[in-house]
């Protein structure tokens, strides 16, 4: 897919995302964007130097079962889905007067991306091992230190996050759709797995040659 003018990065959260489509963007010199910039959902419930976690926030991870939450993301994902489409499809077409694009975010749902019909548009889910998603959430919230109260509330997210790429590795496998694992690889490596899957995909998330 040498025309490529928007690269799709989905995954789960802490899967490298973020970090893999600043790369990306930098090497092909495409803008760089995400999708939890669009609308906004009960995101990270733990506080940082310049952020308390919000009340609504707090209460949404204490009181809702890991089904709950993920039924709550994912349906937070189909509505913003439309934004997402027109987004693309703006950056897709040759003469539509924008540069390329590069979309990270967990709302990037296979089965809505493997239905786009939109040009020059590649995707890569990002995925990596329970154990390093764990370490990673668990470095950046400062768990050790943390409250019970608050631990609970990470625990949730984590819980959900798990949930969710569980669920997405299913809806990944049968349609063949590119993924990469991030497990043992630096963020260069990764966009350059990144970059090679793009590059050898006929349609949108899938490999030319067919599912590897």
């Amino acid at each position: 897919m040498r025309d490529v003018r928007v690269v799709l990065i989905g995954g789960t959260s802490h899967a490298g995302k973020s970090t893999a489509a600043r790369a990306v963007a930098d090497r092909l010199g495409f803008e760089c964007r995400t999708t939890d910039r669009l609308a906004r959902h009960p995101g990270r419930p733990w506080r940082t130097p310049v952020w308390e976690v919000p009340p609504h926030v707090a209460e949404h991870y204490r009181s809702l079962t890991v089904d709950e939450l993920t039924d709550s993301v994912l349906g937070h994902y189909r509505r913003l889905w439309p934004r997402i489409e027109e987004l693309v499809a703006a950056h897709a077409a040759v003469d539509g007067g924008r540069g390329g694009l590069v979309l990270e975010g967990s709302a990037l749902w296979p089965a809505e991306v493997a239905a786009l019909t939109a040009p020059n548009t590649a995707a890569v889910w990002l995925t990596a091992d329970e154990e390093v998603i764990s370490a990673r959430m668990r470095a950046e919230s400062g768990y050790d230190a943390l409250a019970d109260g608050e631990r609970r509330l990470v625990d949730a997210f984590l819980a959900r996050t798990l949930r969710y790429q569980a669920l997405m590795l299913d809806r990944l496998a049968e349609p063949g759709l590119d993924r990469v694992e991030v497990d043992g690889r630096s963020p260069e490596e990764v966009a350059d797995a990144v970059l090679a899957a793009v590059e050898e995909q006929g349609t949108v998330g899938r490999p030319a040659a067919g599912p590897r």
